[in-house]
């Protein structure tokens, strides 16, 4: 099967608002207005130019491409959107087209799903998973066609069911190329572009000319295509949408575990020892002062675990006598998630710095000073100047103030679109220089 050609430019302005519906394919809704005036279409969606993966103007081609919908939920009608003023002409098939026609801009024809199937030889699947039987009756209008699985199981149906939708979808429509795609793009981002939201676009399927023509489909859209192999990844591509922050949950962990050990520490020597043998009581420097004296530990045992792997890595390197043997398990997950322990290590420094500014602040400090002002009255002090106390203040803050800023020069170098800016040789001047100056 051929890849289709990307159609010219076409500026159109979106439908005017919806209520939303409970079900993608065949909503209940109430359009705003069923009726346009001709100027209200004119207005422009996006420029008339496309911006590429890398920024630049892409040049529009002369032929106009049609590209078909199965579905008139939010999805569906977000998707044709931005398939108009990208300029596709967009054919919506419907169980109820006059009653969702309005939705959609006048550029998109809104017609009966049997002859919306008809021509495109693209057409996208934007309804659950449960109503994929529905389309049965259209297998022979659909026989030869690229359907694209739009769908994202629900985690429940995720562990319940052992194969994808787009997998289901292809075991119902053998005759048909099923492609993944589009499933990790939200509808806002659909509407207000890609430079809105995240511009990757995982893309998986059985075969790559119907894969190619999809890619080709997603860069014309102004979106970033990401080759995810064959449809058996499409059961991964689906769970992208259901994960939350996996790679932050260990170092999460690990910080909390460490905040607990420390603060617990800190809250026996300063708070409670005290108490059990003297009889003073500071059970007031629970929420700040302990606070603040055990952020620094967090981060610095943090920021001592994001270079640690490396040295363990580079001893079993020398050890193996070889680099080529892969690491254990243990170890290799350790080295993946040295940025993740490294910015939380930054985020506890930033915390004590907050912390510390905040502590002239309390009422208790404020007592303090009086009641080191009446003692050197009482004991007919005019001039209390410790010099050393006075250095080794001056010496802590500006060391504290350099360790912060090299932190956070660590920190921001390891985000991704402050990375790909520099070279390897850059990045591990910046990565390692940063760190000796701390030690």
């Amino acid at each position: 099967m051929e890849s289709l050609p990307l159609g010219s430019l076409v500026s159109r302005a979106p439908a005017p608002g919806w209520e939303k519906s409970p079900d993608m394919e065949d909503s209940t809704l109430h359009p705003q207005s069923a009726t346009r005036t001709s100027g209200e279409m004119d207005k422009p969606l996006i420029s008339c130019h496309l911006v590429d993966s890398d920024g630049s103007l892409a040049e529009a081609p002369s032929e106009v491409p049609k590209v078909g919908i199965l579905g008139s939920g939010d999805f569906a009608r977000s998707l044709a959107t931005r398939l108009v003023g990208s300029g596709f002409s967009v054919v919506v098939g419907s169980r109820n087209p006059k009653r969702t026609a309005g939705l959609f801009p006048s550029a998109a024809q809104v017609t009966f799903q049997e002859e919306a199937v008809g021509s495109p030889e693209v057409i996208f699947v934007a309804m659950f998973r449960e109503h994929y039987s529905t389309l049965c009756g259209l297998s022979d209008q659909l026989a030869g066609k690229i359907l694209v699985d739009v769908s994202n199981p629900t985690e429940q149906e995720h562990v319940r069911h052992h194969e994808s939708n787009a997998e289901y979808l292809a075991s119902l429509f053998p005759a048909c190329t099923v492609v993944k795609a589009f499933n990790v793009i939200s509808a806002w981002t659909l509407q207000s572009g890609p430079r809105d939201g995240n511009r990757q676009v995982p893309i998986c399927s059985d075969q790559p000319e119907a894969k190619r023509t999809v890619l080709e489909l997603a860069q014309a859209m102004g979106f970033t295509p990401v080759d995810m192999g064959s449809l058996a990844s499409a059961r991964e591509v689906e769970a992208m949408p259901l994960r939350l922050l996996p790679g932050w949950k260990v170092p999460a962990l690990l910080a909390l575990g460490l905040f607990v050990f420390f603060y617990t520490y800190n809250f026996i020597r300063d708070v409670l020892q005290p108490y059990l043998q003297e009889g003073k009581n500071k059970f007031y420097q629970l929420p700040v002062s302990v606070v603040n004296t055990t952020l620094p530990c967090v981060a610095y045992v943090l920021l001592s675990l994001v270079y640690l792997p490396g040295v363990v890595a580079a001893a079993l390197q020398l050890r193996r006598g070889t680099k080529y043997r892969r690491f254990p398990d243990w170890l290799g997950h350790w080295l993946q998630h040295r940025k993740q322990i490294g910015l939380l290590s930054f985020f506890c420094a930033a915390l004590h710095a907050l912390y510390s500014f905040c502590l002239p602040l309390r009422r208790s400090h404020r007592y303090e000073l009086v009641n080191l002002a009446v003692k050197q009255v009482l004991t007919n002090k005019s001039h209390l100047w410790i010099e050393e106390e006075v250095w080794r203040m001056e010496i802590y803050l500006s060391l504290g103030v350099l360790a912060l800023g090299t932190l956070s020069l660590l920190a921001v170098t390891s985000l991704p679109s402050i990375a790909n800016s520099l070279n390897w040789r850059e990045f591990s001047f910046v990565q390692v220089h940063p760190f000796l100056i701390d030690l």
